[in-house]
C-alpha cells in the first residue's frame, strides 16, 4: 500500500479542468494494476487504473487435470468440455485404453495416451490444436505416468500426467509409482517449467504447519499416508501444490464426490519458482464427463520472448482443373494474361509466374487450415442436445441429492449412450457406402493418411539439441548447430579406397528428347506433389499436347516456347 497526500487527476469529461483527490490511496491489485481511489473536490469517488509495463509478451494457458474413469465413448464429449471451458492442456487419468499412441478426439484436440490394460489404469494428455505442433518429445514411463515436452514461443513447458495407486494397494506398488515420478522429474532440466496434473488418491490435508514451503493453507480433510507421500515428493523436487494456495469455497476444492464422500485427491503441482505465474486454481463444477471426479483447472501466464509467427501456407487449388469448365476458364485467362498470344514467352521464369498467378486468380487458394476431424462426423445436433440435457441433470442432482433427480440423471446417461451409438452407426454406414464407389477411393486414402498423421507424437521437427542435450529453439542457434555438425562430418578423415588409375571414361552421344518421351507426362497421375516451379501436372494436361511437349523441352533447357 502506498499513501499519496495529494493527487491531481485530469477531468477527461471537462477539458481544461482538474480535480484534486485529497488523501488518495494506491492499492496494487491483481495482475500488477495500480488502483488509485480518492475523494474528488466536488464529491463522489474516482478510480484511475494504470497498467504495469511488461517486457516482452505473455501467453496465457489454462491447464487442468481430470480422472475420466474411462475414455471409451467420451472422447468427443471431453473435447467439447475443454472447448467450452477454454482449457488448453488437460492431464487425464484412468483412461483404460490399451496402447501407446496419439489420436484426435474432435474439435482439433489431440490425446496422447499410454496403457497396458483396457480394464484399469492408463494416463494421457490432451492438447488444443494450436499446441499439437509444439510437441517436441513424449515419454511414456508406465500406465501410471507419462510426460510431454512443449515449446511455446521459446519457453519449454513439461506436462506430466500421473495416477497414484489407491489406498488399498500394496506399499511396494505405491513406492514404485513415486520412484518413477522422481525419475521423470530428474530427467527435466531445472531451467524448464513443469506442471504436474495427477490423481494422487490421497489427502494433503488442511493447513500447512511445517510444510509452508510446498503448500498453502487451503487443503481439505486430514492428511493421510498417501497425502504425506505427495507432500514428501513436493519437498524433494522443490514443487508446490497449487490447489492449496487459493482460498475457495468447499464446492470449488472438492475433486471427488461419491455418495456421501467428498474429498480432495486430484492436484496440480508446479515448481516453487514458477508459482508466481499461477493466478488462479479451482475445481470446475457442473460437468458430467466423469461420474465421480471433477476437473481442476489453473490459469498460468508464461512470459515469453517476441517471436515471428510462421505464415500459414496457402496452396493453389489445382485440383479444380479436373472440371472441364474450370479448365476452359483457366486456358482463356492464361491467353488474356499473355496479351492474346498463342505462344508462351521464351523465358521459363516468366512463363511459370504467369501460370501460377493465373491459377491463383481463377482457381483460388486454400485457407491453410486442416479439415475437420473425420472421426467426429457423428457429432450432430441431436447428440449435442442429449449431452447438454445430461450435463444439466448432473448439475441439478449435485445441487439437490434427491432420488428423483438421481433417476433422471441415470436415464439421461443411458439415452446419451443410445444416441451416440445410433449416430455413429448411421454415419459409418454412409461412409462405407461411399467408399464402395470410385469417388470414395480418395476418401479412403485421405482417412488412412489422417489416421497415420494423428498417430504420430511429433508432427514436425523444428528444434534440435546441442552437445549437452539442451533443446535449441531459436532459428539462429539451430542453424549454428547444423553448421557445427556438418563441419565435423565433412572434415573428418576416414580410410578411403585408392582410386584405380588408368580407367578410360566412356564417351557416348546423348540422344535428343523425342516427342514419344512426352507421353510419360500425360500418363502421370493427378494429385502428385509439385516440383520447384510449383506447377502440377494437371496444368500441362489442361493446356494440351503442344504445351506438354514444350514443358518437357524446357525441363532441360530452362526455356519454353510452347503454345497454349
Amino acid at each position: 500500500m502506498r499513501i499519496v497526500s495529494t493527487n491531481f487527476i485530469p477531468d477527461q469529461s471537462r477539458p481544461g479542468l482538474t480535480t484534486t483527490a485529497i488523501g488518495a490511496v494506491d492499492l496494487q491489485g491483481a495482475g500488477g494494476n495500480w488502483v488509485t481511489v480518492g475523494r474528488r473536490s466536488r464529491g463522489g469517488r474516482r478510480v484511475h487504473r494504470q497498467r504495469e509495463k511488461r517486457k516482452g509478451k505473455s501467453v496465457g494457458l489454462r491447464i487442468g487435470t481430470l480422472n475420466v474413469g474411462a475414455m471409451t465413448e467420451k472422447g468427443r464429449e471431453l473435447a467439447d468440455m475443454m472447448e467450452r471451458r477454454q482449457v488448453d492442456i488437460l492431464c487425464v487419468q484412468e483412461t483404460r485404453w490399451k496402447g501407446s499412441k496419439a489420436r484426435s478426439i474432435g474439435a482439433g484436440f489431440k490425446l496422447f495416451y499410454y496403457g497396458v490394460d483396457s480394464k484399469r489404469n492408463g494416463v494421457g494428455v490432451v492438447l488444443k490444436e494450436e499446441f499439437v505442433s509444439n510437441v517436441l518429445e513424449v515419454k511414456r514411463v508406465s500406465d501410471r505416468g507419462m510426460s510431454l515436452k512443449l515449446e511455446i514461443e521459446g519457453v519449454m513447458l513439461n506436462v506430466v500426467s500421473g495416477y497414484a495407486p489407491q489406498v488399498g494397494c500394496e506399499l511396494e506398488e505405491k513406492e514404485r509409482f513415486w520412484s518413477e515420478l522422481d525419475e521423470v522429474m530428474e530427467s527435466i532440466p531445472t531451467g524448464e517449467r513443469v506442471v504436474i496434473g495427477a490423481d494422487f488418491n490421497g489427502h494433503v490435508g488442511e493447513g500447512n504447519r511445517g510444510v509452508e514451503e510446498v503448500m498453502g493453507k487451503f487443503g481439505d480433510k486430514e492428511r493421510n499416508l498417501e497425502g504425506q507421500m505427495a507432500v514428501d515428493f513436493a519437498k524433494r523436487m522443490d514443487m508446490a501444490v497449487v490447489n492449496t494456495y487459493f482460498q475457495k469455497r468447499e464446492e470449488h476444492r472438492v475433486t471427488y464426490k461419491s455418495g456421501g464422500r467428498r474429498t480432495q485427491v486430484d492436484y496440480i503441482l508446479c515448481r516453487r519458482g514458477n508459482l508466481k505465474e499461477i493466478s488462479d486454481c479451482k475445481v470446475v463444477v457442473g460437468e458430467s464427463v466423469a461420474r465421480q471426479h471433477r476437473m481442476v483447472v489453473c490459469r498460468m501466464t508464461l512470459m515469453v520472448c517476441k517471436t515471428k509467427r510462421s505464415k500459414i501456407e496457402k496452396k493453389t487449388k489445382w485440383g479444380k482443373l479436373k472440371k472441364e469448365e474450370c479448365c476452359e476458364e483457366f486456358r482463356q485467362k492464361l491467353r488474356q494474361a499473355l496479351g492474346g498470344q498463342v505462344v508462351l514467352p521464351d523465358d521459363w521464369e516468366t512463363t511459370a509466374e504467369v501460370i501460377r498467378e493465373t491459377g491463383r486468380k481463377v482457381l483460388g487458394v486454400s485457407s491453410g487450415r486442416r479439415k475437420e476431424d473425420k472421426e467426429t462426423w457423428w457429432w450432430n445436433e441431436e447428440v449435442q442436445d442429449s449431452i447438454q440435457r445430461k450435463r444439466l441433470a448432473k448439475k441439478k442432482w449435485d445441487m439437490d441429492r434427491t432420488e428423483e433427480n438421481r433417476q433422471e440423471y441415470k436415464e439421461l446417461q443411458r439415452r446419451v449412450k443410445r444416441e451416440v451409438s445410433k449416430a455413429k452407426q448411421k454415419t459409418y454406414d454412409e461412409l462405407y457406402t461411399r467408399l464402395d464407389t470410385r469417388e470414395g477411393e480418395k476418401d479412403l486414402y485421405r482417412l488412412a493418411r489422417q489416421r497415420d498423421r494423428d498417430g504420430k507424437d511429433v508432427q514436425q521437427v523444428r528444434v534440435i539439441k546441442d552437445r549437452d542435450g539442451r533443446v535449441l529453439t531459436s532459428e539462429e542457434s539451430v542453424q549454428r548447430r547444423w553448421k557445427e555438425y556438418f563441419e565435423e562430418l565433412m572434415n573428418e578423415e576416414n580410410e578411403r579406397e585408392k582410386r584405380v588409375e588408368g580407367v578410360n571414361s566412356v564417351e557416348q552421344k546423348v540422344d535428343k528428347i523425342r516427342k514419344d518421351g512426352v507421353k510419360a507426362l500425360k500418363r502421370m497421375k493427378s494429385g502428385k506433389a509439385v516440383g520447384p516451379d510449383d506447377i502440377p501436372v494437371e496444368v500441362w494436361k489442361c493446356l494440351g499436347e503442344a504445351a506438354t511437349w514444350r514443358k518437357r523441352m524446357t525441363g532441360c533447357q530452362e526455356k519454353s516456347c510452347g503454345t497454349v
